[in-house]
């Protein structure tokens, strides 16, 4: 009998898998399809691989004479998704590596609880090139989320496509004109991609603006910088259906302000492009696991966990990352691997592991946009409507020695403090490795240091880490290289 059975092996799953053993624990790691999951195969990593490529073909276009490099140059995007799938194959071969060394059983199949408890054990099965029957003590469910496919929108993987469908190893074409539905991050990020590789980019965002989520103004800086790459952006769009002419796509919209029940009537706008690509959500992979048989609890998919400790309903199921319906990043699917992983083992009682509650007040995000942008905390609006007297410092690239050497001088930091504690409560950035920028913030929040902590810390020069200081600086109008009036420290 295992200790710990996981099912699933996306960044929470395999993570999970070897931090249990860590911990000295007999682990089975159960995989339907590819170790690493959709991340490695067909989300985070060859995203990032496919933006390291249109990054440097931006920086070439744009800078590349400002640096003496004067020779034309031409794109082999079928290199560079070769390029991206060697990337991917490495990582993956690393995964089966790190399991097989932490002397960890991966089965590959679909797997299943049979039944069981947590006194006695659970029976699981793995339906794969043949049927196995195994047991474990504790059992963590990690399979993550797969693209929304909406009816309407005809979703044929031909011209129709999903993300999975772009980032297969196999997808080699650059459309001349692409449609992306939804301006969210993965949305952006694909349109920032592919406007890079020379597409001609239209994108429909149901709501009133892209990337809703982030601060304004780093929406107004990516915004700009969409219109130096002539991305067309369409906000407040219903798109009401989407079809495959044969020789390309159409897709029949209407405004959001138009009722529901006043759609048939209402005034249609029509795009036209070569592919369509959806990028409008995730849903939450927890069918046939199982789940019914012991009473565990979903809400469209998602599976129900005690929030403090990840266990399910039924006592010695955990679930962690997409499939919980939680916060949906591969970091946080991570950070509750760790979670989980103590919370199991500790009621085993035979580990050196104490059990461990989930603390989401310091969650970092991250887009890869070109400019970049990070973020974490609060934003202005939140922090007003909580009512913090807000303090807020904001600097820009443009004035930072290292961002002209390098030619990345678009973006700025804002930070926000609260002035009654002077401790850093959120921040933003957009800009040359904001999301690399925002861990420091995130480590000072999750500390709870004050600005004059950050503004006391020695930075290293010439370094793009400056910006997180000089922005600190200028929470009191007391950064350096920005003109601005101070307000006094409070101590």
């Amino acid at each position: 009998m295992y200790d710990l059975v996981v099912i699933g092996s996306g960044p929470g799953g395999y993570h999970s898998a070897i931090r249990a053993a860590q911990y000295g624990a007999k682990v089975a790691l159960i995989e339907k399809d590819k170790l690493g999951g959709t991340c490695l195969n067909w989300g985070c990593i060859p995203a990032k691989a496919l933006y390291a490529s249109a990054e440097l073909v931006q920086k070439l276009k744009e800078t590349g004479a400002d640096h003496g490099i004067i020779s034309d140059f031409k794109l082999d995007f079928a290199k560079a998704v070769e390029r991206k799938n060697k990337v991917v194959k490495e990582l993956t071969d690393g995964i089966a590596t790190l399991e097989k060394g932490w002397k960890n059983d991966v089965f590959m199949g679909h797997g299943k609880i049979l039944g069981g408890n947590a006194k006695d054990g659970f029976t699981l099965s793995i339906e794969g090139e043949d049927k196995e029957i195994i047991k474990a003590r504790r059992v963590i469910i990690a399979t993550g989320s797969t693209p929304v496919l909406i009816p309407s929108f005809n979703i044929d993987h031909d011209r129709i496509l999903t993300s999975d469908d772009v980032l297969h190893p196999k997808f080699k074409i650059v459309p001349e004109r692409l449609l992306i539905i939804g301006a969210g991050v993965a949305g952006c990020e694909f349109a920032n991609i592919f406007a890079s590789f020379g597409s001609k980019v239209i994108m429909l965002e149901y709501l009133p603006s892209l990337i809703a989520t982030e601060e304004p103004m780093v929406v107004k800086e990516l915004q700009r910088k969409f219109n130096d790459l002539q991305i067309e952006i369409h906000v407040s769009r219903n798109v009401l259906s989407i079809e495959n002419t044969g020789s390309g796509v159409k897709a029949t919209t209407c405004s959001t302000d138009v009722p529901r029940d006043q759609i048939d009537s209402a005034e249609k706008t029509y795009f036209e492009s070569d592919y369509c690509l959806i990028s409008i959500g995730r849903a939450k992979e927890s069918t046939d696991l199982g789940l019914e048989d012991f009473g565990i609890e979903t809400m469209r998919g998602a599976v129900k966990v005690d929030q403090k400790t990840l266990e399910t309903s039924e006592k010695g199921i955990y679930a962690i990352g997409d499939v919980t319906g939680g916060i949906m990043l591969a970091h946080v699917a991570r950070y509750e691997g760790d979670v989980a992983v103590a919370n199991a083992l500790a009621s085993l009682g035979n580990f050196p592991v104490k059990e461990r509650p989930t603390d989401y007040r310091v969650v970092p995000a991250t887009i890869f946009t070109s400019p970049n942008i990070g973020s974490v905390g609060i934003r202005r609006k939140q922090a007003k409507d909580m009512g913090y007297d807000l303090l807020t410092g904001r600097f820009p690239y443009v004035a930072l020695g290292k961002a002209k050497c390098i030619g990345e001088e678009r973006g700025f930091i804002l930070i926000l403090a609260d002035k009654k504690t002077n401790k850093v409560i959120g921040a933003s950035c957009i800009g040359a490795e904001a999301p690399e920028l925002i861990s420091e913030i995130a480590l000072a929040m999750k500390l709870e240091l004050t600005v004059h902590d950050i503004i006391e810390t020695i930075h290293s020069h010439p370094t793009l880490s400056e910006m997180v200081l000089e922005g600190s600086e200028d929470v009191y109008g007391m950064a350096i290289h920005k003109k601005s009036r101070p307000i006094g420290l409070n101590d």
